[in-house]
């Protein structure tokens, strides 16, 4: 008796059940998130080459004392696993990118993969806000672009969040969805809003004394 095909029908149920879509809204947040990030990625690795090259070239993003990427670079924080962090938002920012045209295209993402990207996400935004710590309090500097990367992490890892727990890739309890579902953008809005509060409290002096 010949059960080929009736195996073949299971493998490629089970591979269905394990691959799962997502929304237009995910794959347009990756695409952009990715798209953004890996151009604020590029623009720092260009001017650190630069400066590499060049120690006294002044990056455009050196706008003023505090607001300025320069010495942000050129710190141990910058090049904080060896070699410059920048190098890393080029890689993932590019992967996030790609997989996010072939979401907007239709792809249907194995489940392992989702979980890996929500476990880079996750790496990725607690990276994020130590660098946003150690910027504010050691360092002393706002880095433009570094600020435009911190922005696209969390709405990637936010909004990759909400799928995992949308597709139940990642269980929750009922009533916890429906919350974090229907407060999403209020509970985005209020992460960035604590930020900006940190970047304008620190700097105080420096604001006041534009106005």
């Amino acid at each position: 008796m010949n059960h080929g095909p009736a195996l073949a029908q299971d493998a490629t149920t089970a591979q269905r059940t394990n691959a799962v879509g997502a929304s237009r809204r995910t794959g347009l947040v990756m695409l952009v998130t990715g798209i953004v990030g890996w151009l604020a990625s590029f623009q720092l690795t260009a001017d650190d080459w630069r400066l590499l090259k060049d120690p006294d070239y002044q990056p455009p993003c050196n706008l003023s004392p505090v607001v300025s990427c320069g010495s942000v670079m050129s710190s141990s924080q910058g090049s904080l696993f060896g070699f410059p962090n920048m190098l890393l938002g080029l890689g993932a920012f590019a992967a996030v990118a790609a997989l996010g045209v072939a979401v907007l295209s239709g792809a249907r993402l194995h489940r392992r993969l989702w979980l890996a990207l929500g476990a880079g996400a996750l790496a990725a935004v607690v990276f994020a806000h130590w660098l946003i710590g150690q910027s504010l309090y050691e360092l002393n500097k706002l880095c433009p672009y570094c600020a435009v990367v911190w922005v696209v992490t969390i709405a990637l890892f936010w909004y990759l969040t909400m799928h995992c727990l949308e597709r139940g890739i990642v269980p929750v309890p009922r009533g916890v969805l429906a919350v974090v579902r229907d407060t999403h953008w209020m509970l985005l809005a209020a992460w960035y809003g604590v930020i900006a509060l940190l970047v304008l409290t620190r700097f105080w002096a420096y604001w006041s004394s534009l106005l």
